[in-house]
């Protein structure tokens, strides 16, 4: 009764007046929550004589079935309500409402009132992603009243593929007929006539047809008729050569044929006021596109991937709503038209491998304009580009031709994002690049500019600066030369100059005054050493000086104190790592493989340390030493202990990851280490993702006892848990050891893993009720791992001898 009362009155205690209705009603529904919010809201602010018809309405329906009972809501709706409700049942639930919307208005549907109502009445409802959702029984109910209509040949909507196929053979469809919505279709037969009498028809979306080498793609055995009241047209594989000549949909809104083999879209102009969205993408047989003459309200035109395109119509520029224009991919297209910039948001010519000139934009230019004309075949820009002051961000990258860029693409106030990466030929940027006061992003990576002007410095909007080149460009022996900073790019996050072929005099002395910069990647050049003052880039938390064979010294880390990631690897000439290294206190990734030269290496903070790799690092004879206490140098001990025991060389160790505070793992693979070569001592051995192990009594001697040693083969476990299990039956001590996804892969598929578990990681003193170690008798560790097997073995050290 409170959930009825709640729907019908807002409240839990009802008007005396309408008791005995609300009885009957709720007696009706025979416990069903769903019926009893829907003819809650049905009842809803209705008088007393409404309730009496409508309860008796209720109690007349004397079948059992639900949808049946609840048809009273569907009766209760607006016509235009009804239809709404129709269309959401037979077609759209758990799609986004934004679409849904879209659709129901391109029918001249109050779509956002109506679904208000629905929701209202709890015939829908909006989930927490957007989407439209309703109740399984109410769905039942919606396409209940459809087919229905079926019965009195009436029908109204068709969502089936055999009941469409049926429609269409036998040419059984009627005036009553509103929308068709196939999400699939394999095969298509038809009555050329079978859409003639379906002059009501607002909706047609067949997707993903795939027309079959028998079907009869030649014109003459096309639909002979496609009904004119349509307002949303899909066809997904369309599967003739152009649309019939007497189609003439006067109120159609969305057409959308992509994937369909039109050569033509039509010959001459029709007139399409209300039409706003053009597909025609991935149709590889078109050859040109419609007049858009007839088409003043167009927002969005898709030739994406319509690789035989050659003409697009010069009526194009006609268009002045046009928001978004893609012909990305169009690579036989020489000439494009003007087009108008009024509404202009997206432009895309990716791609358009054939198309030399730069687009001409007309009309007042709409700000936040991007365009793409990533390779392309365009061969310059021209001086005119300057008026199109609004463009916010201009991709030129892979323009193979391009070889200089015009002094007046700095005139570009607005511009934020400028890519000209992969331009092959680019030698430079203009002397006035520095005017672009809102770049935000400027990327030129393998191209030919060595140099940047002086006035780069002054882009103190700029957040991400790259150059980088492959080592393959290092050939030509043009040296990079980087501008002093001069205290500008103040708000620059990210600088890569790898492969740049820098030189010791290649980096400005003044690289420290870049005081917000968080990302440097120098990697692969040729310098012996690096400016004093880049110890001054104290915001840095990655800096990447891999491949660069001929460095000697490091610099003084001391002032970066936000570093998070050094990268040191392939470094051939480093013989030590600067001391101040050790007072990085948020240091986690260190990477040194084969710096065959190193030979010192300082002691590191343990505390925030999860990576570091010495593979191939043959001269470093000393595992480092952690500046922890006590405890943490005997675990160290012990894993110095477990490779000596191995008769495994630190030169051939693949990773040693710190994988908490007070637990360390090695990950040993490749062909140096097999599952044979594991010490005899790891005898508690299993084949599951779980192992047990009594401990013998008064195992732990404190002191002197450090730790587990656990070693498994497969795959890198996303995580472990550990439990020591007390001798009596109650909850354990636990304890969780999270893995996590090493740089670039590494390890994660190696052979063997080894990792160390100190008694301190799972004694938790808070928590021990007055109990010892000694009063546990049993470890269990628990992997959770892709792999279903997991091989390891379990063993304790009880003295450091």
């Amino acid at each position: 009764m409170e959930l009825f009362n709640q729907h019908a009155f807002k409240k839990e205690v009802p008007d005396e007046r309408f008791k005995n209705f609300s009885l009957e009603v709720v007696n009706h529904a025979k416990g069903l929550p769903l019926a009893l919010k829907v003819w809650g809201s049905l009842l809803h602010k209705k008088s007393l004589t409404q309730w009496r018809s409508t309860v008796d309405q209720i109690k007349k329906n004397s079948s059992s079935e639900i949808v049946k009972k609840l048809k009273i809501s569907y009766d209760g709706l607006e016509p235009e309500e009804q239809k709404i409700f129709l269309d959401m049942a037979c077609f759209f639930r758990g799609d986004e409402k934004k679409v849904v919307i879209e659709i129901l208005e391109s029918c001249d549907f109050g779509a956002e009132y109506g679904l208000d109502v629905l929701i209202d009445k709890s015939l829908v409802n909006i989930s927490k992603n957007d989407r439209v959702e309703m109740h399984d029984l109410i769905q039942d109910m919606g396409r209940y009243v459809v087919k229905m209509q079926k019965d009195s040949g009436k029908q109204s909507r068709l969502w089936d593929a055999e009941d469409f196929e049926e429609v269409m053979v036998n040419n059984t469809g009627t005036k009553s007929m509103e929308a068709i919505w196939l999400q699939r279709i394999q095969k298509l037969r038809f009555s050329k006539k079978a859409m003639k009498k379906m002059i009501k028809l607002r909706i047609l979306h067949i997707g993903h047809f795939v027309p079959d080498q028998l079907f009869a793609l030649a014109n003459d055995d096309s639909i002979e008729y496609l009904p004119n009241s349509l307002c949303w047209f899909d066809w997904h594989g369309y599967p003739w050569e152009s649309l019939r000549e007497n189609f003439e949909p006067k109120g159609l809104v969305h057409l959308d044929l992509q994937y369909s083999f039109l050569h033509h879209l039509w010959i001459g102009t029709k007139h399409l006021p209300f039409l706003r969205k053009l597909n025609l993408s991935f149709s590889g047989s078109l050859r040109w596109t419609p007049d858009f003459t007839g088409m003043p309200n167009l927002e969005y035109l898709n030739l994406m991937e319509c690789k035989s395109l050659e003409e697009v119509h010069h009526s194009l520029g006609c268009c002045s709503k046009l928001i978004e224009l893609d012909l990305d991919g169009c690579k036989i297209l020489k000439k494009f038209p003007c087009v108008n910039g009024e509404s202009l948001e997206s432009l895309y010519l990716y791609g358009c491998s054939s198309l030399e000139e730069f687009p001409e934009i007309l009309g007042r230019i709409k700000p936040g304009l991007e365009i793409k004309v990533k390779r392309s075949g365009i061969r310059e820009l021209p001086s005119s580009i300057q008026y199109l002051t609004h463009i916010t961000k201009l991709d030129l990258s892979s323009l193979e031709n391009l070889v200089t860029l015009p002094s007046s693409i700095c005139k570009l106030k607005g511009l934020m994002e400028l890519n000209v990466s992969y331009c092959l030929k680019l030698e430079s940027f203009p002397e006035e690049i520095g005017d672009l006061e809102n770049l935000k992003e400027l990327h030129a990576t393998f191209t030919q500019i060595s140099r940047p002007p002086s006035s780069i410095v002054r882009l103190n909007k700029l957040k991400s600066l790259t150059f980088q080149k492959s080592e393959v460009g290092l050939e030509d022996r043009v040296l990079f030369v980087f501008p002093q900073v001069n205290e500008g790019l103040s708000l620059l996050d990210v600088l890569r100059l790898d492969y740049c072929n820098l030189i010791d005099e290649g980096l400005p002395e003044d690289i420290g005054c870049l005081s917000s910069l968080k990302m440097l990647n120098l990697s692969g050049n040729n310098f012996k050493h690096l400016p004093r003052s880049i110890a001054q880039l104290g915001a840095l938390q990655s800096l990447d000086l891999s491949y660069c064979k001929r460095l000697k010294e490091l610099p003084d880390f001391m002032e970066m104190q936000n570093l998070k990631t050094l990268n040191l690897s392939y470094c051939k000439n480093l013989e030590e790592v600067h001391h101040s290294v050790r007072f990085l206190k948020n240091l986690h990734t260190l990477i040194l493989t084969n710096c065959i030269q190193l030979k010192r290496f300082p002691g590191l903070c343990i505390d925030s340390l999860r990576y570091l790799c010495l593979r191939g690092c043959s001269s470093l004879e000393k595992f480092p030493k952690f500046l922890r206490n006590t405890i943490v140098e005997s675990e160290i001990y012990m894993l110095e202990n477990v490779m000596r025991e191995l008769e495994f060389p630190l030169t051939f160790s693949q990773e040693i990851v710190s994988l908490s505070q007070r637990v360390f793992s090695i990950v040993l693979g490749g062909n140096k280490f097999s599952l044979q070569q594991i010490p005899s001592w790891f005898h508690h051995r299993g084949m599951d993702k779980s192992v047990s192990v009594n401990l013998p009594e008064n195992w732990y001697v404190p002191d002197n006892f450090l730790g587990f040693a656990v070693c498994y083969s497969g795959r890198l476990a996303d995580y472990t848990t550990a439990h020591l299990i007390p001798l009596c039956d109650d909850d354990g001590m636990p304890w969780k050891l999270d893995f996590f996804y090493l740089p670039e892969g590494r390890g994660r598929f190696s052979t063997i893993h080894l990792f160390l578990l100190p008694l301190a990681s799972l004694w938790d003193t808070s928590k021990a009720n007055g109990k010892t170690p000694n009063d546990y008798g049993l470890i269990r560790l628990c992997f959770k791992s892709k792999i279903k097997r997991t091989n390891f073995c379990l063993r304790y050290y009880v003295s450091q001898s």
